[in-house]
């Protein structure tokens, strides 16, 4: 006969407790895996300064990559901004699809370190520098190939981490180009054009460096200043900039070079996700007057998954809301792009506002220094919401959710595991 088999209530007592714990752990593990605050702490460890192709866009202490959100409004600020035109509105030089038969912002090409070279001649010789020029056969011209604007080319070599951009570029029956003007940049180097050189740009700078780019809206944040243009500027240029485009010597028009920020204090809250990001960008990293044309648009690259009716809200936003920043505290030397981090100015009662030198008649290239008020403005503070749009979150989301899926799995796999077990045991201990 079969004999009773009684299992010590101690040993039942061992086994729930054991049950308990691991479902305790599995539950803890799974609301930590599942929770924002843990991806976003995961995605602030993850933050990778501005990349694209392989290539980070200039080093992390480039001028083009400072948050200048702490940075003083410079002293002439009131008059650059009503010169400008405070009613004036942003807008946007970019989108998907054509308009007038024409792409909607800048393209530019890709290319691997063995792409072959071509001759470039340059109307501007002595401002340019020399090919030739990794430039792909049937290379996209802003503005299509029949455009007759400034027809600029991208060229991005992305195993030399090189950027090549052109002016008034036109391909020749024998695969070589002609060009107004061409720069070749280093994007591992911050240094700058020689002094009172153009480049591709009327302000003598990198093109590609201040546009944006739909990867940094997947990304969910763009990290650098933008690039814009203004109606008018004036025969000048200051720091990062090396040229200026303009016979007027009106202090208060916009020297090249001047960089604008959005107010704090504007509510970026009713704008769609992708709105948000750019208006997130200029009120911490600002615009860069780089260029004389329509006022004011800002500079990104041709892609078809711009959403063009949120590119339009852009519109919405008046430049009464900017004010321009003095950055010169951040300038190292005048000959490099590196900058020193911006902090916090110091406040101080009662400031006293110093008006801008004028630029002297007697040099052909004039260099414009801006006095700074030592009042500060408020840091900003990132909402909630706006916290999502930090550098890597999206990424980490992407790459880390099979861990955080992986977790409770593996706890659950665990548990069915141990009842195995534990069914068997007892089914061995009965056949005794």
């Amino acid at each position: 006969m079969g004999k009773n088999i009684v299992v010590p209530a101690s040993r039942i007592f061992g086994w729930r407790k054991l049950f308990l714990s691991v479902l305790v752990a599995v539950l803890v593990t799974a609301i930590l895996a599942f929770s924002p605050g843990q991806v976003t702490a995961l995605a602030h460890v993850e933050r990778t300064a501005n990349t694209f192709a392989g290539c980070q866009i200039f080093p992390s202490n480039n001028i083009w990559n400072q948050d200048i959100s702490a940075l003083p409004v410079a002293a002439n600020s009131a008059n650059y901004m009503a010169s400008i035109g405070l009613n004036n509105h942003l807008d946007g030089s970019f989108g998907s699809g054509q308009w007038a038969g024409s792409p909607l912002g800048f393209p530019y090409s890709v290319v691997p370190a063995g792409q072959p070279t071509v001759p470039v001649s340059f109307t501007y010789a002595s401002e340019s520098d020399p090919g030739p020029y990794p430039i792909p056969p049937n290379a996209p011209i802003e503005g299509g190939a029949q455009s007759s604007g400034d027809r600029h080319v991208i060229v991005l070599n992305s195993g030399t981490c090189k950027l090549y951009e052109t002016y008034s570029s036109y391909p020749q029956p024998d695969g070589s180009w002609k060009a107004g003007s061409g720069a070749i940049w280093d994007l591992n180097s911050n240094a700058l054009r020689p002094q009172g050189w153009t480049s591709a740009d009327a302000a003598g700078l990198p093109m590609f460096a201040g546009f944006a780019r739909y990867d940094e809206i997947v990304a969910g944040v763009i990290t650098h200043a933008l690039r814009f243009t203004v109606n008018q500027t004036q025969q000048a240029y200051i720091w990062p900039a090396r040229h200026y485009a303009s016979s007027n010597t009106n202090p208060n028009l916009p020297p090249m070079g001047l960089r604008l920020r959005l107010k704090a204090s504007f509510d970026i809250s009713p704008y769609s996700p992708q709105t948000r990001i750019i208006l997130t960008a200029l009120q911490h990293y600002g615009m860069i007057v780089a260029d004389n044309g329509s006022c004011c648009f800002i500079s990104g690259t041709h892609d078809d998954r711009w959403n063009n009716p949120d590119v339009l809200e852009l519109r919405n936003v008046l430049l009464s809301n900017f004010d321009v920043v003095d950055e010169s505290s951040l300038e190292i030397s005048p000959d490099s792009a590196e900058a020193r981090s911006s902090s916090p100015a110091t406040a101080s009662p009662s400031p006293t506002p110093t008006p801008a030198k004028r630029p002297t008649a007697t040099s052909s290239h004039v260099r414009v220094s801006i006095e700074m008020p030592v009042a500060s403005p408020t840091p900003v503070m990132l909402a909630p919401d706006q916290k999502k749009q930090q550098p890597g979150v999206a990424h980490v989301k992407e790459q880390q959710n099979w861990m955080y899926m992986a977790i409770p799995v593996a706890g659950v796999m665990l548990l069915l595991g141990g009842f195995w077990w534990r069914r068997r045991q007892l089914r061995s201990v009965k056949r005794e």
